[in-house]
């Protein structure tokens, strides 16, 4: 493609990446389009993403085609590979020429080959000390990005790095304020159950919490769940 033509997509998908930090999406969504940009922007034949979960744990999350998927699926299964060296260093792993590669990633070589690719660069997605997955481009000839190439698929990443881990926090951010929110109703229901038990016994309220509690340790069960019947009037203690 001409050079202005390239600038244009090259500017296209930075907006569409950069999308992820003000509005709401898909991640697997910007993960495919990470590598169909990816593939469409540089001479690779195809392109694919691991991800880490939770356990850190890398899964195959997007692809461009079968034979990329099955690579790092290989790779996966071999723990062995250009793509799980980028992600265990955080650094860019470049693969010139994969029958070049070391005997201990020999499953990764054969089965590459096989396929027909001949160069592989992998790209950390991270921000600072934080590495999460890897980007990783396949070539069907030897030789890999450089230059202008190599900086704009790393700011790619980069920026599809940030968007992922933006949208992590969200997601924290909201479970810790359903947590606090469920926190604060129980309490609400707590103080009603001290309530009904103070009226019941006779007692004061710091009283009628102790019986509650005990109540609820005697017979293992959750305060809130105890509180909650005490409420509804379907327990006396």
């Amino acid at each position: 493609m001409s050079r202005l033509t390239r600038e244009a997509q090259l500017l296209r998908t930075f907006v569409t990446l950069a999308d992820t930090l003000v509005a709401d999406y898909d991640v697997v969504d910007l993960l495919q389009t990470l590598v169909e940009r990816s593939q469409e922007l540089f001479d690779v034949t195809a392109a694919g993403i691991l991800l880490a979960d939770g356990d850190g744990q890398l899964e195959l999350m997007a692809s461009t085609s079968e034979e990329s998927a099955l690579v790092e699926t290989m790779q996966l299964a071999a723990d062995a590979g250009p793509c799980v060296e980028a992600y265990t260093t955080g650094r860019i792993v470049t693969v010139e020429d994969i029958a070049q590669v070391p005997e201990a990633w020999s499953a990764f070589r054969d089965r590459a080959l096989e396929l027909g690719f001949r160069s592989v660069q992998a790209i950390p997605l991270r921000l600072r000390d934080d590495v999460i997955g890897t980007l990783n481009l396949f070539g069907d000839a030897t030789g890999v990005l450089v230059g202008d190439d190599l900086e704009a698929a790393r700011a790619m990443a980069d920026v599809a790095t940030v968007g992922i881990l933006q949208e992590r926090m969200i997601r924290e951010v909201d479970v810790v304020r359903e947590q606090l929110q469920g926190a604060l109703n129980s309490r609400i229901v707590i103080e009603q159950a001290k309530g009904v038990v103070a009226h019941q016994r006779s007692v004061q309220p710091d009283e009628a919490f102790d019986l509650i509690r005990d109540y609820a340790r005697s017979h293992r069960q959750s305060l809130t769940h105890v509180a909650t019947l005490l409420v509804r009037r379907d327990l006396t203690i």
